[in-house]
């Protein structure tokens, strides 16, 4: 207890990429936020300074009332990947990359001790609790669902030593829950590690825009490179490995390309990200998409057997591959599936909170399930008529009904409304809003909204009534993090929302969930007929979520979006 008496537990994901943190008092998720989001730091590394201030302020805390800080890696145990060093200095395919290898997850063992000690500088009287990262990962997919047992599946590119695990959690009485891992694959076979090298491979940035070259591969024939992807990425018994005369260990360091001579070889010279996109690439996107799909298939496979649940829940950052989700919900493997709102490392530091409020004896906390809109927010917000120079603001009576009258007639509309929603996608409180009705849309979209490649499609998002009208998903998907199949209906009157392969990344929303987005399809189908708007995040491309007032300002000063309403001030440029 702290010298308020009151129980508070911090979760962080710090120093590495994502910085985030989570603030739990007395059993309760007072808020997450991610750190890029009130900097404008895209995948900020530091210590997230703003957001434990707002969490802390918002708390009525000061770093003195923590009781622990939970962090979301356990670096001690990096050093789990060091003992096959031997074994694959013999190794032909490896040798050259087995010392530099172990002297890298030595030097961040190492760096890891640093980074507990600056936080017990910043929080002296906390103990300090380091998560084992896919343990951080797996709490929280489930705490974050409403199942009451549930397979776990987590998948990314590297935590500690591990790189895909496969458990099982279920709820227990007085709001204890138990998960367990019951097994892991670990570095050098990682999903995530190939997916990120190939990604930079095609010109893209690592661990930031998987998601395009996802969106590109349904340009591409698979069959090109099925045979190469077939052998980079070799099924296993229990999982998958990763071919060394392709991908190349995994080196902690800057300076060591993550594929091989003989890769760029078989498939195509590194692209810079200025070059046009050719079919190659498209078709190299293809393979490993296709790949990555049945991986994950693979894996479900194996985790419905090892546990026998028929519920499942996914985390990682390959868990944002919402493609792949789409294909394991196709099996009929499980009766539903679940990926958490932020998926990647920065929902870690939720898990990390989690796992330290169980470690302590204390239930898991309310707020989590269910909720992704964890963030700050602005009611109370003024601003004058003329907010920046051009800028006119003013507030207009009945605010759902105007906003999709504007969306009706054409105009593509910044949305920042409520709390900041958790994780990579916008789920309509950071958003743009348009309609699915006009042809030109998503052209206009990735020419002079999102500044984007223009291949890449747009997610529609649905009253949950009417969902299956447009959607074939048959389950809820409130974060969308599914790609759903699409009716007659979708295909003939809304094919805006519907990509090259036939799918939508939906988001079903309730009024429950989200009352004001709710209120504006319900406007808007008054209107049209169709509760479907195209909903994407709030910022343009190479930048975060608008988290603050300013920077939603700054995206409709400097984007091609129509007008912005911003805590229910309608502002036009």
């Amino acid at each position: 207890m702290t010298r308020t008496g009151r129980s508070v537990v911090l979760g962080l994901c710090s120093y590495t990429h994502d910085s985030a943190a989570a603030l739990v008092v007395d059993d309760t998720l007072v808020g997450f936020a991610e750190e890029e989001r009130l900097t404008g730091d895209k995948h900020t590394a530091v210590f997230p300074q703003q957001a434990v201030r707002w969490l802390l302020d918002t708390a009525g805390l000061d770093a003195d009332d923590v009781d622990v800080v939970a962090y979301n890696f356990d670096g001690r145990r990096y050093l789990d990947a060091v003992v096959t060093t031997e074994l694959l200095a013999r190794m032909p395919a490896t040798r050259d990359r087995a010392q530099p290898r172990a002297d890298s997850f030595r030097k961040v063992h190492d760096r890891f001790a640093r980074r507990m000690a600056d936080l017990r500088d910043r929080f002296p009287r906390a103990r300090i609790a380091p998560t084992l990262h896919h343990r951080a990962h797996g709490l929280y997919a489930f705490a974050s669902s409403h199942y009451d047992a549930a397979a776990v599946l987590v998948v990314d590119s590297l935590g500690e030593a591990q790189t895909t695990t496969i458990g099982a959690a279920e709820r227990l009485g007085g709001g204890r829950c138990r998960y367990a891992i019951a097994e892991d694959i670990t570095d050098p076979a990682s999903l995530g590690y190939a997916y990120g090298a190939i990604t930079e491979h095609l010109g893209w940035r690592r661990g930031d825009e998987e998601g395009t070259v996802m969106a590109l591969a349904a340009l591409g024939d698979p069959g090109r490179f099925r045979d190469l992807m077939r052998e980079a990425i070799p099924l296993t018994q229990h999982g998958f490995s990763l071919d060394p005369r392709w991908f190349p260990l995994r080196v902690l360091a800057r300076g060591y390309p993550r594929v091989t001579e003989a890769f760029v070889a078989a498939t195509c010279a590194i692209r810079a990200a200025a070059d046009d996109v050719r079919p190659v690439h498209a078709d190299l996107a293809a393979a490993l998409q296709e790949r990555t799909e049945q991986v994950m298939v693979h894996l479900a496979r194996r985790a419905r057997a090892l546990t026998g649940a028929r519920l499942l829940c996914v985390g990682g950052g390959v868990a944002a591959n919402c493609v792949a989700i789409g294909r394991i919900v196709e099996t009929g493997l499980f009766d539903e599936i679940h990926v958490p709102p932020a998926p990647g490392d920065s929902g870690t530091a939720i898990g990390a909170v989690i796992a330290a409020c169980l470690d302590s004896h204390h239930p898991l906390p309310d707020g989590v399930a269910g909720q992704c809109y964890h963030g700050p927010a602005y009611p109370t917000m003024d601003l004058p008529s003329h907010p920046r120079p051009g800028m006119t603001a003013y507030r207009p009576a009945g605010a759902a009904k105007h906003f999709a009258l504007r969306l009706a007639e054409g105009h593509i509309v910044g949305l920042f409304h409520g709390r900041l929603e958790a994780g990579p996608r916008a789920l309509g409180n950071r958003s743009i809003l348009a309609s699915p009705l006009r042809p030109d849309i998503v052209d206009r979209l990735n020419a002079s909204v999102k500044f984007r490649e223009p291949f890449r499609p747009f997610a529609p998002v649905v009253l949950a009534t009417a969902a299956a009208d447009y959607f074939t998903l048959g389950q809820p998907a409130p974060y969308m993090s599914i790609a759903s199949g699409v009716t007659d209906l979708t295909r003939e009157r809304l094919s805006t929302v519907v990509h090259v392969n036939g799918t939508a990344r939906v988001q079903i929303v309730t009024p429950d969930a989200n009352p004001f987005l709710a209120e504006v399809l319900t406007e808007f189908a008054a209107l049209t007929g169709h509760p479907v708007l195209i909903n994407t995040s709030l910022n343009v491309k190479g930048q975060p979520i608008c988290g603050t007032p300013d920077m939603a300002l700054d995206c409709l000063a400097g984007s091609g979006l129509d007008a912005l309403m911003l805590e229910g001030w309608w502002i036009t440029k």
